[in-house]
């Protein structure tokens, strides 16, 4: 199966003039326009539409054990699931994405999401709303895996880590949207936010309308007319009749490529960073308003809380935006993560509310502003034959923490763990995300594989 190969001083350089140039040439020149505004729009509304039904039902948690008698343990399995389902979502629509193509697998998992989580907000008691909120994330896993490294694949090389680190701010509009929505109407009850967001899922029109297939993936699989009709889409200059550089290296999509090679030690890093940052992040969010709750807010004033959290992860994002363009993003990603930790240590030791809050806005701000730019970097590390794949194994990371994250610091609440030891315990996890991340390779300015 072929992938692009990569040459770096070749941009502009035509078919026949030098030879066949690979993809990644003409995105060296190429001018951010009209598609690539729209392709952004789609790809984040998508992403919010993933923070959203991730975080949906934890801000109407109380109304779910209310109608289904849960315990804060199964609660917490509820709240789980769709991540649970994403696991091997993930670890299956990646190598598909690899083989039949980042449109497909998006237009696919979008839809059959919606239609499952439809279903769930119908769920007649515990087991069948488990096993619907499990197939959800399941069918979710797709479009979760593939859109960071989806556009990536569709942007000009000078405003590629800038663009994805905004793309990330749409996960805390997501959150943002989950309260808003929760707000709204959870006097209806749960069924009807679960409603709302399986309704989300009709943004897959809007994605099917504006985003091409990459042309990376197009010329990886010899369609090389199809990957020109892209570029020209795109802005770029490409010859009639250009036919791309292709290489033949590992099988398209195959798992066990990710572990030979210099790809190894690449893999075993990447996927510690993963488990370790996420956790550090999802663990306190799931339980935040419980948390919060301890420290003496009411439940109103904890969404509130977290509302004004999701805030300030925006000028994280965009910080982090405009220093990844000027010094890179190891650079960048290792001060916001040891920032983050710094505040989630102050946060576990807040004397007054106003310490709370600071030390709270400051860890929001440093480890979304990380996440920007940890999202575009795991996109950079594997070559087109194996970006999707390597991205769910980074997915699969993540979920794997996100689902045993709100389970064990439940039951570290259930065991009465005061509120400074379980942060402190949380915030460990950003420290060893830290350590791991700093062997891995710059990717600024390089082209994609």
């Amino acid at each position: 199966m072929s992938a692009v190969s990569v040459q770096s001083g070749t941009a502009g350089v035509p078919d026949g003039a030098g030879g066949p140039q690979p993809v990644g040439a003409y995105f060296e020149r190429m001018p951010f326009g009209r598609a690539h505004v729209l392709i952004a729009l789609a790809l984040f509304m998508a992403f919010v539409i993933e923070s959203w039904e991730q975080l949906a039902l934890v801000y109407v948690s109380a109304d779910l054990g209310n109608a289904f008698a849960l315990d804060a343990g199964r609660i917490g399995w509820v709240l789980s699931a769709v991540a649970l389902g994403m696991i091997p979502g993930a670890l299956v629509w990646g190598p598909v994405a690899d083989r039949i193509g980042r449109r497909a697998v998006c237009l696919w998992s979008l839809g059959s999401y919606g239609a499952v989580a439809l279903a769930s907000a119908f769920s007649p008691d515990f087991t069948t709303l488990m096993v619907t909120r499990v197939l959800s994330g399941m069918a979710l896993a797709g479009i979760y895996t593939v859109t960071f490294p989806y556009f990536l694949e569709l942007l000009p090389v000078r405003l590629r880590g800038r663009a994805a680190v905004y793309l990330s701010i749409g996960w805390p509009i997501g959150v943002l949207a989950a309260v808003g929505v929760t707000q709204a109407l959870s006097g209806m009850g749960w069924h009807v936010v679960a409603v709302a967001s399986a309704l989300a899922a009709l943004w897959v029109f809007a994605i099917r309308a504006w985003v091409p297939e990459s042309p990376y993936w197009l010329a990886a699989r010899g369609r090389h007319t199809e990957a020109r009709a892209v570029l020209l889409k795109l802005g770029a200059e490409v010859p009639d009749g250009t036919r791309f550089a292709v290489v033949e290296p590992e099988r398209a999509g195959n798992p066990l490529a990710l572990l030979r090679g210099r790809l190894l030690r690449i893999t075993v890093l990447m996927l510690i960073v993963n488990f370790a940052f996420n956790w550090g992040y999802w663990g306190l969010q799931t339980w935040l308003p419980t948390l919060l709750m301890e420290k003496g807010l009411s439940m109103s004033s904890s969404l509130g809380f977290v509302a004004l959290s999701a805030l300030f992860m925006i000028p994280g994002y965009v910080s982090a935006s405009y220093l990844t363009g000027r010094f890179g993003r190891k650079k960048v990603f290792l001060p916001y993560v040891a920032a983050a930790a710094v505040s989630g240590v102050l946060f576990a030791y807040s004397g007054s509310l106003t310490q709370l809050y600071a030390a709270n806005f400051a860890l929001s701000f440093f480890s979304l502003g990380a996440w920007g730019v940890w999202n575009t970097w795991n996109g950079e590390f594997y070559p087109t034959a194996l970006r999707a794949t390597g991205y769910s194994w980074a997915t699969a990371a993540q979920l794997i923490s996100t689902s045993v994250a709100p389970s064990a610091v439940g039951y570290l609440l259930a065991r009465a763990t005061g509120f400074s030891s379980t942060v402190l315990f949380i915030t460990a996890f950003l420290v060893v995300a830290l350590v791991v991340a700093v062997p891995l390779p710059e990717t600024e300015g390089r082209d994609l594989e």
